[in-house]
């Protein structure tokens, strides 16, 4: 992370040569490791600008891939590590005077890589840092990382905002041996603006500064409220987010685009996947939007004959069981998790193909695939209560006979599985011997 320059080892391709992508192009040694460095593309080597023994800087180009074995003679030679050349003309000044000490590139993350995004600093003008602090996270097109600040001392320059894209070896940072008096900060807008040395006008809070082409706003006129900085989408869509950020939100099948939408600033962090977690789900937001609600009136209730009958038979004494397992048959499917309130509780029962006997209680939280509310013995008579987290089958008391209610979700059931789950349900209420056939 804080290597200058690259020293070319050896070529293992002459100029000319046809390569193919992952050929092994050259070997480069650092300060800490000689690797080689493959081809990124299919073509003819050309264009070498960096013989053997030549020290190059980071970021600049040492020969192309070419659709043909011609030279296109567009490139300088750089001159070998022990040839002595004239220090490069120092750029001029834009508008404020940088501070002396260790610099910070934009590191190279991969072979084609030309720019990198600043997703986040980790420190900021005037902080003190080591060696091996995290400065900043940078991200490419196939990884984003923590990059370390390579130097002991303190940040006297941050020469990029975060969000903005850096060309590789291009010095993004500062680090000084003293404490700065004067930190600087600026991003790389404000560096190519000619303008970048005039003052910033007067901002409140973060706000966008004024436009001298506008005429002053009276007094008493209320400013339209600023987004918090991050929270726009960036115009290229990407969303900036810490390495960490992003493989607990994949660990955990969550989207990082519903803290985009919720107008939540970037760039995210770990703790945001906790905000992220407490978003509303979309099904909940789209249930009060389209529901389904369906009754049917029935002359009487059969269960409390079919439970005397269940009891005596087969010893099977918990009516919400046996209404869970009639409620469950109604869904047809092999098995069902199926939660019963009734009296203010709730529990929930797994229900398998075949006998009632092998249906089981638990008291822990399930997440139902059907909800049965058995409001027989209340003075409720109707209910219009909207979708919930599952279908809601809600029975009351109609007379002598009985009431029951189906309100769901239009993305749980279609409307033609609405009618059906009803239809076969009050069928059983009514005559739930049915069950056994």
């Amino acid at each position: 992370m804080a290597q200058d320059t690259g020293l070319i080892v050896s070529w293992f391709r002459s100029p000319g040569d046809a390569v193919k992508s992952g050929d092994a192009l050259f070997e480069v040694e650092t300060d800490k490791a000689t690797m080689e460095v493959e081809a990124p593309a299919d073509g003819y080597l050309t264009d070498v600008q960096a013989d053997a023994g030549a020290e190059v800087p980071v970021g600049n180009v040492i020969a192309l891939i070419s659709d043909t074995a011609e030279d296109s003679g567009t490139l300088t030679k750089a001159a070998p590590a022990d040839t002595p050349s004239e220090p490069p003309a120092e750029a001029p000044a834009q508008g404020t005077t940088l501070p002396e000490g260790a610099e910070v590139i934009m590191p190279a993350l991969g072979m084609a890589q030309d720019t990198g995004l600043i997703v986040a600093w980790h420190k900021s003008p005037g902080d003190a840092v080591a060696s091996g602090d995290m400065l900043f996270e940078v991200e490419t097109d196939k990884s984003t990382m923590e990059v370390e600040a390579g130097h002991d001392g303190f940040v006297a320059a941050l020469l990029a905002e975060a969000g903005e894209e850096a060309p590789v070896g291009d010095v993004i940072a500062i680090i000084s041996t003293d404490k700065p008096g004067a930190p600087v900060q600026r991003s790389i807008a404000e560096a190519a603006s000619p303008k970048a040395a005039a003052p910033r006008p007067a901002r409140d809070g973060d706000a966008k500064p004024a436009s001298a082409d506008k005429a002053p706003a009276p007094a008493n006129a209320a400013a339209p409220p600023e987004p918090a900085p991050g929270a726009k989408p960036r115009a290229d869509g990407r969303i900036l987010a810490s390495p960490k950020a992003r493989r607990l939100a994949l660990e955990q099948g969550l989207d990082l685009g519903r803290l985009v939408e919720a107008g939540h600033p970037q760039p995210y962090h770990a703790e945001d996947i906790e905000v992220l977690k407490a978003l509303p789900s979309e099904a909940s937001q789209s249930t009060t939007a389209v529901s389904r609600r369906l009754t049917a009136d029935l002359p009487h209730d059969g269960v409390a004959a079919f439970k005397a009958w269940a009891s005596e038979t087969a010893g099977l004494e918990d009516e919400n069981a046996l209404l869970a397992g009639l409620a469950a048959a109604s869904l047809g499917r092999d098995s069902a998790m199926v939660a019963v309130e009734s009296f203010g509780a709730r529990r929930g029962y797994t229900v398998p193909a075949g006998p009632l006997g092998a249906i089981t209680a638990t008291d822990e939280d399930i997440v139902p695939d059907l909800i049965l509310r058995d409001l027989r013995l209340s003075r409720i008579t109707s209910v219009s209560l909207g979708a919930e987290d599952a279908p809601v089958l809600t029975l009351t008391p109609a007379g002598d006979g009985l009431s029951i209610t189906l309100e769901c979700a239009s993305h749980h059931l279609t409307a033609t599985e609405a009618v059906s789950l009803l239809s076969e349900f009050a069928g059983r209420m009514e005559h739930p011997l049915r069950h056994l056939l």
